[in-house]
């Protein structure tokens, strides 16, 4: 039988166990705001163009904030940071739910509100990408910790969308707004009630266009984190913007509404959640390059089937393995970097990953708006799944190299013998 307690073994940690419990809560609250929105948009407009747009606005901060913030992040006190990111969230959710729930939001108000919680993820992503090693403290449980995350946003993946499909269909969009405010408040807590002993890396402060240009040279000069992070940036821009796309989905081409979203969006998550569970048995990193390949493929497969599909039924079969992919995916992506990177870069390096994860999504979500509204949504989804499966192939050429430099890292590091 697996060994399930293996499984969870970064839940020893008491400040690792806080932040699971609150981020557990928070995240359902997240996930239905980012249907309610979609659906909103869509309702309220009815343009493709404009969903993009609004995925644009989300986003974008990543991109243009990601490597400043990163320089920020390894300066600042990131326990701290992290509270001040969740409470700033909550505030732009309950923002949401009231101008919903008065019945006065426009698109351009939904545009203006996802652009200010972009500028705060542009913080929040590497700040907690980076805060994961002070809560874990054993570097050993590093990997587990971070497929536990992956694995709690894809549960909350799971029954997010099928509330607020719910939600939406029976009172309307403000509530899922309103649910996301108040779930933020678990997360507070359980960050306020952290006790953090891990001291972060101290260093010589310097100028920010210095150690911003030092981040960079060292992310340029390192074959495997370049590589891994062209990758995932790839799959980014092309992979996920398969979310902007399901309004239309769900509403044009299977002919439903609210809860067909929901349940779209869900049966991703399934698949999500599968992957991840599986990453959360691994005993060691070795493998995980080959695993980004066949992921990276896989994704790029499920998209082009799942822009075939016109049955409901089909496509509710399809999606699993496009989310079983994206986690196969991002989390042993997620999990290399954090192993290989130097500890008073990690802000830095994190910050690249947020660019390439977040940052690259906003242009796809434009250009498969855009796409969209020319060729339509099955095109549009069959050609981004294309562009996934020659990322398959890329990373395949690389994968040997990437495997020479990072072996004696391992080796150093103890996950791999000397000789």
């Amino acid at each position: 039988m697996p060994d399930f307690s293996f499984a969870l073994r970064a839940l020893r940690a008491r400040n690792y166990r806080l932040f699971f419990g609150g981020q557990s809560i928070s995240l359902v609250g997240t996930w239905m705001t980012r249907i309610a929105t979609s659906w909103l948009a869509w309702r309220l407009t009815h343009s493709a163009v404009l969903l993009g747009v609004v995925g644009f606005a989300g986003q974008i901060f990543a991109f243009v904030l990601g490597p400043i913030a990163g320089v920020w992040v390894d300066r600042w006190n990131r326990h701290r940071a992290l509270v001040a990111t969740q409470v700033l969230s909550m505030v732009q959710s309950f923002a949401l739910a009231a101008l919903a729930l008065s019945g006065i939001i426009t698109v351009w108000e939904i545009i203006a509100l996802a652009l200010f919680q972009g500028l705060i993820n542009a913080f929040d992503m590497p700040i907690r990408q980076s805060f994961v090693i002070q809560m874990v403290e054993n570097r050993e449980d590093l990997g587990n910790a971070i497929a536990l995350n992956a694995s709690m946003v894809n549960a909350a993946s799971l029954a997010g969308p099928a509330l607020a499909g719910m939600l939406i269909a029976g009172v309307g969009e403000g509530y899922c707004f309103l649910t996301d405010g108040i779930s933020y408040i678990a997360v507070v807590i359980s960050l306020l009630r952290m006790r953090i002993t891990t001291a972060p890396v101290t260093r010589l402060r310097r100028h920010l266009a210095e150690e911003l240009y030092e981040g960079w040279r060292y992310v340029r000069g390192s074959l495997p984190i370049r590589s891994i992070l062209m990758n995932l940036g790839l799959v980014s821009m092309f992979g996920m913007p398969y979310s902007v796309l399901m309004p239309i989905f769900a509403a044009d081409v299977l002919h439903g509404g609210p809860h067909t979203l929901g349940f779209l969006m869900s049966a991703v998550g399934v698949g999500a959640l599968i992957g991840t569970v599986s990453l959360t048995m691994r005993r060691s990193v070795i493998g995980l390059g080959r695993r980004i390949v066949v992921a990276t493929a896989l994704c790029g497969a499920t998209l082009f089937a799942f822009g075939l599909s016109h049955v409901l039924w089909l496509s509710l079969l399809i999606l699993p393995a496009l989310g079983f992919g994206m986690m196969q995916q991002m989390a042993p992506s997620n999990t290399i970097l954090q192993t290989i990177v130097e500890d008073e870069k990690r802000g830095r390096v994190m910050a690249f990953y947020s660019m390439a994860f977040q940052g690259m999504a906003p242009f796809g979500s434009l250009l498969a708006g855009n796409l969209a509204s020319r060729i339509g949504a099955p095109r549009t989804m069959m050609i981004n799944g294309a562009m996934c499966l020659l990322a398959s192939l890329w990373f395949a050429r690389k994968l040997p190299a990437v495997r020479a430099l990072v072996r004696p890292i391992y080796a150093r590091m103890g996950i791999l013998p000397l000789h």
